[in-house]
């Protein structure tokens, strides 16, 4: 039928102009094409050139109500903002878990839709959420010595990550848009295998500093150091680093200068961490030092136990296309239990009983009131002017959702 239509719309023009003679030998050619009576053909040829008020097409009554979006947010929030893929793979530890923590009052049935709700969803109806994030930021990072000569480049596809102990390591400053005088530094170092991340803030990036809060950050995590991988700043590149390396038999690598991809793992914590927590304001007193260390220590709790990461499997290039494939998400703390060669049985153990009385809700809650208060201290030296807060408010999303009728 759509072919029969196609045929008789594009000489209906040519029949209408015809005369008498002209009109006969269409209609014959139309009938023999379609197989129509004449009658027939003669109204089609004649309403294909009337044109039709198309009606709009009512739209699909949405599938999750308010309730279930409303959830969505409320769990969004907790997460720290993350995107729908990685919320959906935590949806099913989270939501559980808070209603068991009565921090999400929701019936069975908005619980399970909002357990079923897909990663395309979630980003399609958290859309405008998202839309109020406001990305920016600045890089302190300064060459080294000549010492750099002694330390071995690495780029991201040279080590074997499938083991955890792999680290990178990365500095991000607090300048606030003024990099005058001394302002507070935040550490970040990242296992490239596991995602485990910690987190520790400096008074500047002198050496010193710097060194304390490796030595402080590598000994908190769960497995053992084999290796560290940094940028090319003065602050890493130095002998008493390269010193402590060797003692302790720490492989130390760094990254091509001027390639911030050859530490793409530790530069996406930078972001999804340290920026989305505490913004791109200046902190440069005693007090904000202590509340940026006192964030970090209920942060580290949300990244590792709470946080699906999701790791790179396969990069295939085909033309001017680039295929990649990834591994199913799942947070750091999961990823150190599935680990069956380097985490001690022990500490498998005690990260266990560590997790299970966790209640990410009310974490989120003392981050963002410790932020808050950061803000505070932040906004009162010379007037400063606020600037946009990068979370979501916390009474706005972080607010519990309305129990469902």
């Amino acid at each position: 039928m759509s072919e029969r239509k196609a045929v008789t719309k594009a000489i209906a023009t040519r029949y209408a102009r015809s005369d008498r003679a002209a009109k006969r030998q269409v209609l014959d050619e139309l009938c023999a094409t379609t197989g129509w009576h004449r009658d027939h053909a003669r109204k089609a040829l004649r309403l294909a050139l009337v044109l039709k008020p198309v009606r709009p097409r009512a739209p699909r009554p949405p599938l999750y109500g308010e309730p279930v979006i409303e959830a969505l947010r409320f769990c969004w929030a907790v997460q720290g903002t993350p995107c729908g893929r990685l919320l959906a793979a935590a949806l099913p530890d989270l939501v559980p878990r808070l209603r068991r923590f009565k921090e999400l009052q929701i019936d069975d049935t908005t619980a399970a839709q909002l357990l079923r709700i897909a990663p395309a969803t979630i980003d399609r109806r958290l859309k405008s959420d998202r839309a109020k994030l406001d990305p920016r930021g600045r890089s302190h990072t300064k060459p080294g010595s000549l010492l750099k000569d002694s330390i071995p480049m690495r780029t991201w596809a040279e080590w074997n990550d499938a083991v955890p102990g792999f680290v990178e390591i990365d500095l991000v400053g607090h300048e606030g848009g003024n990099n005058r005088g001394e302002f507070c530094f935040t550490l970040d170092i990242t296992d490239i295998a596991t995602g485990w991340t910690e987190t520790r803030s400096v008074r500047n990036k002198a050496q010193k500093w710097v060194f304390a809060a490796i030595k402080d950050a590598t000994a908190a995590f769960p497995f053992p150091i084999l290796g560290i991988d940094s940028d090319n700043g003065s602050e890493f590149i130095n002998w008493e680093l390269l010193t402590w390396c060797e003692q302790e038999n720490l492989t130390f690598t760094r990254s091509r200068s001027g390639n911030k991809n050859d530490g793409a793992h530790v530069e996406q914590k930078n972001w999804h961490i340290v920026r989305q927590t505490v913004g791109y304001h200046r902190y440069d007193t005693a007090a904000e030092l202590d509340l940026l260390n006192r964030i970090w220590a209920l942060q580290r709790l949300l990244t590792n136990h709470f946080g699906p990461q999701q790791k790179l499997l396969a990069k295939v290039r085909t033309g001017a296309k680039i295929s990649k494939k990834y591994d199913r998400p799942a947070t750091p703390f999961q990823r150190v239990l599935a680990d069956t060669g380097t985490v001690a049985r022990d500490v498998k153990t005690r990260l266990r009983r560590e997790n299970k009385p966790l209640n990410p809700a009310a974490i989120q809650r003392q981050i963002q009131a410790l932020s808050a208060e950061l803000l505070t201290l932040t906004t009162a030296k010379q007037g400063t002017k606020p600037q946009p807060a990068i979370r979501a408010k916390p009474n706005d999303s972080t607010k519990q959702p309305r129990r469902a009728s």
